[in-house]
């Protein structure tokens, strides 16, 4: 067995050296791992991802976990599932429509843009939003104000998903906010709903800040953020939502849903977020079980149970993939039955997240623009 000694190997000028060296080496140690498990404690990032995290199709995925354009750095003190991003997306995508592009969206000289502004505190957590609008000018009728829901299956995406169509629409008048919501991970059902009606409480609160008309709101949402979306515009006031800051503020006056599911109990959302093989689905993590398990919370979070009377005007742009269309006709049928008009634009041949993507983000940015134009004006009206 090798032995080391310095006496025979260095002359006796460079003992010192060699003292100082391996002396060092235990300090240099304790520094590094008193500088590196701060950080890896701090980050919640590693957390096992459940077997279907959102992916281009709609179906959980662990692909694409590495931050990317569109996600956040994880340096968080909850947990955080940075799977569906936008490379990921687009890599997946990509696949079967090569020639593709990332939606990108400049913003117009007199638009201003305010991150990181709390509207929600829950003891140290904070919630924020990131608000996109024109500057206020001295003489100008209010604006009407659009709060956007990324996707993500619930569990996984954040707000700047949403940010090249909240500069769309600010580019185009309105003040539009990106909204951070609770997700699976950190808080089941309806934890995030309740963070979204309490974002548009926090909107009315701050109306006059950002010249927004309180009576003019609406509400777009992306995949699991666009059955979110549409679940909180036909419940204004109900109490399982309701929070203290959203308590008769929490109204708003049209819908965009970007190919979400209004059902979780129809044939079709049971076929696909009840998948026995997923263990759990998306919409199982959830709710904390399969249908079987707690029926009530499936049926409680489908926006058809309220569809009806007294629901705002709904555009839906869908994709040319069925499962996220569940539900959609029979809420236009009961819309209709009520005399509320609603609209469906539909991209033949595209993939489920089609609102990151060119050739189909400005198509759908215009018409949601002009029906939102047109929507909130008649709300206007009206008042």
């Amino acid at each position: 067995m090798f032995e080391f000694d310095e006496h025979k190997i260095a002359p006796a000028g460079l003992r010192w050296k060699l003292l100082v060296h391996w002396g060092a080496l235990p300090v240099i140690t304790l520094l590094v791992v008193l500088l590196v498990l701060p950080s890896i404690s701090r980050t919640g990032a590693q957390v096992p991802l459940v077997a279907d995290a959102i992916s281009a199709e709609g179906s959980l995925s662990a692909e694409g976990s590495s931050p990317a354009e569109g996600s956040f750095p994880v340096d968080a003190t909850f947990p955080v599932d940075d799977s569906f991003n936008i490379d990921a997306a687009f890599a997946k995508a990509r696949k079967e429509y090569p020639d593709i592009t990332v939606a990108k969206v400049a913003a117009a000289a007199e638009l201003v843009v305010k991150r990181d502004v709390v509207y929600r505190q829950l003891g140290d957590r904070e919630l924020h939003l990131d608000l996109f609008y024109p500057r206020p000018g001295a003489e100008q009728d209010l604006r009407p104000a659009v709060l956007l829901v990324h996707g993500g299956g619930w569990r996984s995406g954040n707000r700047t998903l949403q940010e090249p169509l909240a500069t769309y629409l600010a580019n185009r008048g309105f003040v539009a906010a990106t909204v951070e919501y609770r997700l699976s991970l950190e808080a089941r059902y309806p934890a995030g709903v309740q963070d979204v009606k309490a974002a548009l409480g926090w909107l009315r609160d701050h109306a006059g800040e950002y010249g927004m008309d309180p009576r003019r709101v609406a509400i777009v949402g992306a995949s699991s953020g666009a059955q979110m979306a549409t679940l909180v515009g036909v419940t204004p006031g109900l109490d399982v939502f309701e929070t203290a800051a959203s308590a008769g503020k929490d109204s708003v006056q049209a819908i965009v849903n970007l190919d979400g599911v209004v059902s979780f109990t129809t044939p079709m959302a049971l076929k696909y977020e009840n998948d026995p093989r997923k263990n759990p689905s998306a919409a199982g993590a959830w709710f904390g079980g399969r249908f079987e398990d707690v029926p009530a919370l499936w049926r409680e979070a489908s926006p058809l149970e309220y569809a009806g009377a007294g629901s705002p005007p709904t555009l839906f742009i869908n994709s040319s993939r069925p499962r996220f269309h569940a539900g959609r006709d029979e809420y236009i049928e009961r819309l209709a039955a009520a005399g509320i008009f609603s609209e469906v634009m539909t991209h033949d041949d595209s993939p489920h997240p089609y609102w990151l993507f060119e050739p189909w983000f400005s198509p759908s940015a215009e018409k949601a623009t002009e029906f939102l134009q047109r929507t909130l004006e008649r709300a206007r009206e009206q008042t």
